[in-house]
């Protein structure tokens, strides 16, 4: 066992996991592992979060390994079984994958989100490979007659070395199914260097099926007799429905009905409107215009981007925050005592998340009470609860199957419009229903990346050191928030407990514009703000920025662990802080000359336990036009990268998207509701505006943690930085517009 499981021990399962092995109909192994989640259990939590594995294999040596997690682009579907097939040992060419319907008694927590797929089940899944395996060993030791001890695996058999037998995983499955299951906590685990599955570069299990255009995903859902709905909302946010007239779009051709759904009084879940129902979407979509609704929109018609913007810097100028919510040291003093005081107010709007598949869901309600769905969510099992709550049901009634999704990026974290299906399909029983939503609906129906506003202040001592740090942030009211807030800061941000003297401190407006997650929540937007004034702070005392960075965590020891959503958060670690700035630095040759009319930009995060610094190489055209040519980005993300494909895939897409933001994506609230409906005028970004991205790891010796987030937060700061180093003038709020300047 390899020094790194020892020292890691503690996040292992404890005896506490149950494997059960079963004998197939016809012959074969079923390898079912239901396992408490074993960094919780240690920790004394009441009740422990289940993880489910299973492994089935069959006499004709093919191994099916269930994907329990939602797929939405990010590879979790195929990196997972990875982790099961490499300690199993079985040969890649043996397995396929199936993907697992919502069930929390089997499989535990099913979600997308968080990047925390890979840092939960780095261990249980490689656990659950690692006593199938031992189980087909003792299979074969019965059958020859042999001790186990001398008997090998490679590529799905099981060897002999002193006799020359072998034998197939598909042969010994049987047997094997009658083998005393092993304690998982006392099953070995590979050593790194006998990996051949993991670190190995995989193609995405369903990249064929999408290429053939084969059905997979949510709104290619085919159900017979089924109907197709529109659901029209108002467009401003937190109105109610007065009254529908229902005659005319129930003329409408192929209109099959038409009817008003109540709100349940949770935006999250069903707000009032209008369902209308026909033989295809685009009847339904197009009916809709003929639908006559009034609404009362109350005091929210009134509010605007433009409204938001002017109180936020009222508020910033007016005196004292609301609320400190971080402080270190006496920051008045130091402000007192400053030799140079920096004074900055950066700004950042709402954001859509517009994943290329608009939302959509499908909904049998059936005669008994009971329904059955097929759900691209990210939190299935969210949204399953969800529905048996609205209708007044069990979740054991709610049956939801999972499917492939177009696209999240934390948009299907809420399930609003599983919720609007289901209320639909009450009204129809036996017929299924399929809810899609335009683009429009989409656009305008988000929960969107908060907007806000910083007003930060630097002290730099006569020595040149940055000795006081203050962020007066103006942010939106979200009652009910509960243990998430989107629109909230940590305390811990960076630079916090880095800089002697420093102050957080928040006040707060009304809105009734939906809010959520939204790729590297919180860190899209902060990394703008924190990293660009300390671009600032670093040309103010002479340095560059990551000389400034380096300087402030000098000498620093790692942070204490904390208990997180998936158990021992290790604690922030300047040194590997360090190690990727300076390997950014270093592939994007920090400091040479460049092409006449370019210049490079500097950015680093540290973001769901993922540290990446990023360089930009940009320019600025003669009429003010921004273009990336090159990005350079360093991660450390621990000691393995377990798929490299996927890794790649996640990091450059985290950058693109990164660069979309800081460019051209805007959302504005005008009367209430939303300005922008579709790409024309949120334009995400294309091909053209795609740079050159090269991406190194830094490998460490810590467990690995997920890629699907902590890659985009540094590129709108460098690409903000490069476009400040280039023009000599700073832009402090997005997207970038060197219009906004004199």
């Amino acid at each position: 066992m390899s020094e790194l499981i020892e020292r890691d021990a503690g996040v292992q399962l404890s005896r506490r996991t149950l494997l059960k092995a079963g004998a197939l109909a016809g012959g074969g192994l079923a390898l079912t592992a239901t396992m408490p989640f074993a960094a919780r259990a240690a920790a004394g939590m009441s009740q422990a979060a289940e993880l489910n594995a299973y492994i089935t294999i069959t006499p004709d040596n093919i191994i099916t390994i269930v994907g329990k997690n939602p797929e939405i682009g990010q590879g979790i579907k195929t990196m997972l079984p990875m982790l099961v097939a490499d300690e199993l040992d079985a040969d890649w060419e043996q397995v396929r994958i199936t993907q697992a319907d919502t069930n929390a008694a089997k499989y535990g927590p099913q979600l997308a989100g968080g990047s925390f797929s890979t840092p939960m089940n780095w261990f249980p899944m490689r656990q659950v490979g690692a006593a199938g395996r031992q189980m087909l060993i003792e299979a074969a030791a019965r059958t020859w007659g042999v001790d186990s001890a001398g008997l090998q695996t490679s590529l799905g058999k099981v060897i002999d070395p002193a006799t020359g037998k072998s034998a197939t995983y598909g042969e010994l499955a049987s047997e094997a199914a009658k083998v005393a299951v092993p304690d998982l906590s006392k099953v070995p685990l590979k050593d790194a260097r006998d990996f051949h599955i993991i670190g190995k570069a995989i193609g995405g299990i369903d990249s064929p099926r999408i290429v053939r255009g084969e059905p997979i995903f949510g709104v290619d859902t085919q159900l017979p007799g089924m109907v197709y709905a529109a659901y029209e909302r108002s467009a401003v946010f937190g109105a109610k429905l007065k009254s529908a007239s229902l005659d005319a779009v129930k003329a409408e051709p192929g209109v099959l009905d038409a009817f008003v759904i109540e709100g349940n009084g949770n935006h999250e879940q069903l707000v009032d409107g209008v369902a209308v129902i026909a033989k295809n979407w685009w009847l339904a979509n197009k009916a809709r215009e003929k639908l006559e609704i009034e609404w009362d929109a109350g005091e929210w018609a009134s509010h605007s981007s433009a409204e938001y913007d002017a109180q936020a810097r009222r508020l910033m100028a007016g005196g004292a925050p609301e609320e400190v919510f971080a402080s270190d040291g006496d920051v008045d003093a130091a402000f007192a005592a400053a030799d140079k005081i920096l004074d900055a107010e950066y700004a950042y709007p709402f954001l859509a998340h517009v994943a290329m598949e608009p939302m959509n869901c499908t909904a049998l309600y059936k005669e008994d009470g009971s329904i059955e769905m097929w759900a691209p969510s990210q939190t299935p099992q969210g949204g399953q609860g969800e529905v048996a709550q609205l209708l007044g049901i069990t979740p054991d009634k709610v049956t939801v199957h999972i499917t492939r999704m177009g696209g999240g990026f934390g948009r299907r974290l809420t399930n609003d419009y599983m919720s609007q299906v289901a209320a639909i399909a009450r009204k129809m029983p036996g017929t299924p229903v399929q809810l899609i939503w335009s683009r429009e609906d989409d656009v305008r129906t988000d929960f969107y990346r908060p907007a806000g506003w910083h007003r930060l202040r630097a002290a730099i001592d006569a020595e040149g050191k940055l000795a006081g740090f203050d962020d007066h942030f103006v942010t939106f009211d979200i009652p009910g928030a509960g243990a998430y807030n989107p629109a909230a800061m940590a305390p811990d941000i960076f630079p916090a407990k880095y800089v002697p003297n420093l102050r957080y401190a928040q006040s707060k407006m009304q809105t009734a514009v939906p809010m959520g997650a939204l790729r590297a929540p919180s860190s899209n937007a902060l990394s703008f703000v924190t990293q660009c004034f300390l671009d600032e702070v670093a040309q103010a005392t002479g340095k560059d920025l990551p000389t400034l960075l380096l300087e402030l965590i000098e000498g620093r020891e790692k942070e204490p662990d904390t208990q997180g959503f998936v158990g021992p958060q290790p604690g922030f670690n300047p040194g590997r802080m360090a190690g990727v700035v300076r390997k950014s630095l270093e592939m994007a040759e920090w400091g040479r000359s460049l092409p006449e009319g370019r210049g490079l930009g500097f950015g680093y995060y540290y973001s769901h336990m993922g540290y990446f610094a990023e360089v930009v190489e940009a320019s600025v055209s003669e009429r003010g036009q921004i273009s990336v040519h090159n990005v350079w980005a360093a991660g450390d993300v621990g000691s393995h990268i377990i798929n490299p494909y996927g890794a790649l895939n996640q990091v450059r897409g985290a950058i693109i998207d990164g660069i979309g933001q800081a460019l051209s994506l805007a959302i504005e609230i005008e009367g209430g509701a939303v300005k922008q409906s579709n790409f024309h005028d949120y334009p995400v970004p294309r091909m053209p505006v795609t740079p050159k991205i090269e991406v190194e790891f830094v490998l460490t010796d810590n467990s690995p943690t997920g890629l699907g987030e902590p890659a985009l937060p540094p590129v709108i700061p460098a690409l903000a930085n490069a476009v400040a180093a280039i023009t000599g003038k700073r832009l402090r709020s997005l997207p970038l517009d060197l219009k906004s300047v004199a």
